[in-house]
């Protein structure tokens, strides 16, 4: 029979993703898969590898083949519904928690939640805080929600279109939005995991600003005096959104790098 050393010779796959799927087949520790490589392999489970293998050779991302992705520390399911958490999204939960600090029970809302991880990661880290999302995917909140669960997350979930989602719930301390940035133009939707992930999570069909625009724009009725606006934007992206921003009534209107330098959240105040 099979073992997991002969495999590993013989599989195109990396190193990495290799152990991953056979975790994920086998539901069983790294360490698990290290100390018994020597054992025989069920053909069963050698089947449901061979499945999983070939749909990632054929460039399907390891979190839809898993079903999870780790954000924030945190493991969030994930399905072809939604975006898959990115690290450098977490700058986005980062800042929304600096500008939170020295608010006593703070009123958050997360415009376009996909996954959920925001809003969640916001609420787990600041359980005073009244956390809200929305989507306007009824297949992306159902993730979210199972995530919500999961991890223990008081998150009030509802679906629609950026602020038409929303009943008359007042004003928020903080909004916060990762929306669909890329230009239709771009030909990175047409490469890696990015064939494979829902268009409407990744591009207004448009020149990638129109969802930025709108949240901006939107954002001044929803937000309470010296409340605050945070959204993640493109690479060269930067400039456009504290255009729009200061146009839209913003001061104190900065943009932040993540871990590579590029700018990648822009934010600014609502007097």
């Amino acid at each position: 029979m099979e073992t997991l050393r002969g495999l590993s010779l013989d599989s195109k796959l990396p190193r990495l993703e290799f152990q991953m799927l056979w975790q994920h087949v086998l539901q069983v520790p790294r360490v698990w898969l290290i100390a018994h490589d020597g054992d025989p392999i069920a053909p069963e489970k050698l089947a449901r590898f061979r499945e999983l293998e070939a749909r990632r050779l054929n460039g399907e991302p390891m979190a839809y083949i898993i079903g999870v992705r780790e954000f924030m520390g945190r493991d969030f399911l994930v399905s072809p519904a939604v975006l898959i958490p990115r690290p450098e999204t977490e700058l986005l939960v980062e800042t929304g928690l600096r500008h939170l600090q020295g608010r006593m029970a703070p009123r958050v809302l997360d415009l376009g939640t996909g996954t959920g991880a925001i809003a969640i990661s916001i609420a787990l880290d600041r359980p005073d805080a009244r956390v809200l999302a929305s989507d306007s995917s009824a297949q992306a909140l159902d993730v979210a929600q199972q995530n919500a669960q999961t991890l223990g997350a008081a998150v009030e979930f509802f679906h629609g279109n950026w602020y038409d989602a929303l009943p008359d719930v007042g004003a928020f301390d903080l909004i916060v939005s990762n929306p669909p940035y890329i230009a239709a133009s771009d030909p990175h939707l047409r490469q890696g995991d990015l064939r494979f992930e829902p268009p409407s999570a990744l591009t207004d069909n448009g020149d990638g600003l129109a969802a930025l625009r709108a949240i901006a724009q939107g954002a001044g009725h929803w937000l309470a005096s010296q409340g605050g606006l945070f959204m993640e934007h493109g690479w060269d992206q930067a400039a456009a959104v504290r255009g729009i921003m200061e146009s839209s009534g913003f001061s104190r209107v900065a943009s932040l790098p993540d871990l590579a330098g590029i700018e990648r959240v822009t934010g600014g105040i609502y007097n």
